[in-house]
């Protein structure tokens, strides 16, 4: 039951257990002796059994005293005052009732074994070990004291010296457990280590997988479709600033801004991924047109925003490659928890279903990156009618409105 929790816990979490199951042992049999001397006094108003009933008042008292204030006083005066109350609890059994006259009797029994409880709350098993036997030896010193002002006869209690076996068998169990936890736990934090790069790895390399089609592969397709001569200047430029972005790793560090964009100031659109994405598609032919509340992408963590930007960029291409038309629109808006970018072009469509798991640029360019940081992607497409994709991811802070239109930006 120790593994799993930090090393500096477990020794904690199994003392407290220990210490209320010993507590509520405890509080059960001094509950016991008292039903019992009620009913025995019930049975025979003749006898004179309060002196005893009184007599576990303390030990109740200083039960909820020691559970509060785990310290060597309180522990001490457990002790002490359990003793003489004992005392006096076994003098008055043996006075005033025929039947008990040996210490061995089951009704003798029950306060000593919560006198031997005490060592229950003591910090460490070994310590708390070394309470219960005093609390033993207490007990027993008590009762054979009794049955001598009395006179009656001296037996071993072995009911008392049971409970105490009991509770060293317990207290050595926690001690062996604890020090089996102890070795297992540089193990168990090695694992969670390795399944932690392990998740690491995957990421990384969906990253990877994602920019390979976002860019080598775009920029092949590209050059493999352009006419024969000299690239265009906006594909020879593109080519350059992906490859400096790949040699120099920046896309491992998250929530970096795109090469050639500053870092967001008054207007966090116009220093957006989503607003970079935009203005690449338009250097490359696609008309694109942006409506709704552009600021509201200022809000978004800059993990969430790289995220989306990178995904917005990867629809536009697929709209410029495979919609069948030159214009595009794409629609920003916010609530209070989320933000929404909506790309939609009025291109040849395809069916949802046919597309295959294994495409990259809907299934890890666009949903991938998404998932990652906790978005969504919905698309609605078919034959002929044109694609919608609704790209949502949750905000980080909330900022000020500012509503653009086909016409600019206002706030």
């Amino acid at each position: 039951m120790l593994l799993g929790l930090p090393a500096h816990l477990a020794p904690v979490a199994v003392g407290d257990s220990v210490s209320r199951a010993c507590h509520a042992i405890a509080a059960t049999v001094l509950a016991a002796a008292a039903a019992l001397l009620l009913a025995k006094q019930a049975a025979t108003p003749d006898l004179l059994l309060w002196p005893a009933l009184v007599s576990l008042v303390p030990l109740v008292v200083l039960l909820l005293v020691v559970e509060r204030a785990r310290t060597t006083t309180a522990h001490l005066a457990y002790l002490i005052v359990g003793t003489a109350a004992l005392y006096w609890y076994a003098v008055t059994l043996f006075s005033q009732v025929a039947a008990v006259q040996a210490s061995d009797a089951f009704s003798l029994s029950l306060p000593k074994i919560a006198l031997i409880m005490v060592g229950s709350t003591a910090v460490g098993p070994r310590r708390g070990l070394l309470w219960s036997a005093a609390g033993y030896a207490a007990g027993e010193l008590a009762t054979q004291l009794a049955t001598w002002h009395t006179g009656a006869s001296l037996r071993l209690d072995v009911t008392a010296l049971l409970a105490f076996v009991l509770v060293a068998v317990v207290t050595g169990h926690a001690e062996t457990s604890r020090g089996r936890a102890r070795r297992a736990q540089p193990r168990l934090h090695r694992a969670a280590l390795e399944q932690q790069v392990q998740g690491i790895r995957v990421d990384i390399e969906q990253q990877a997988a994602a920019l390979v089609h976002d860019t080598i592969l775009g920029h092949l397709a590209a050059v493999a479709t352009a006419p024969p001569g000299a690239l265009p200047p906006e594909t020879s430029r593109a080519i350059v600033a992906d490859l400096e972005m790949l040699m120099g790793r920046d896309w491992l560090s998250a929530g970096t801004a795109p090469p050639g964009v500053a870092e967001a100031a008054a207007d966090a659109w116009e220093h957006s991924r989503v607003h970079a994405a935009v203005e690449r598609s338009r250097s490359g032919g696609l008309e694109v047109s942006v409506t709704g509340d552009v600021s509201a992408v200022g809000r978004l963590a800059p993990v969430t925003a790289d995220a989306l930007g990178l995904a917005v960029s990867q629809c536009l291409v697929n709209v410029s490659r495979h919609s069948g038309v030159a214009k595009a629109e794409l629609v920003v808006f916010g609530d209070g928890t989320d933000l929404t970018v909506m790309v939609i072009d009025d291109g040849v469509g395809f069916d949802t279903a046919s597309v295959a798991p294994d495409r990259l640029g809907l299934t890890n360019s666009v949903e991938g990156r998404l998932a990652r940081v906790d978005g969504h992607v919905q698309i609605w497409s078919s034959p002929g009618s044109g694609t919608s994709i609704v790209l949502r991811v949750p905000f980080a802070v909330a900022t000020s409105t500012v509503v653009a239109t086909d016409d600019g930006v206002r706030s």
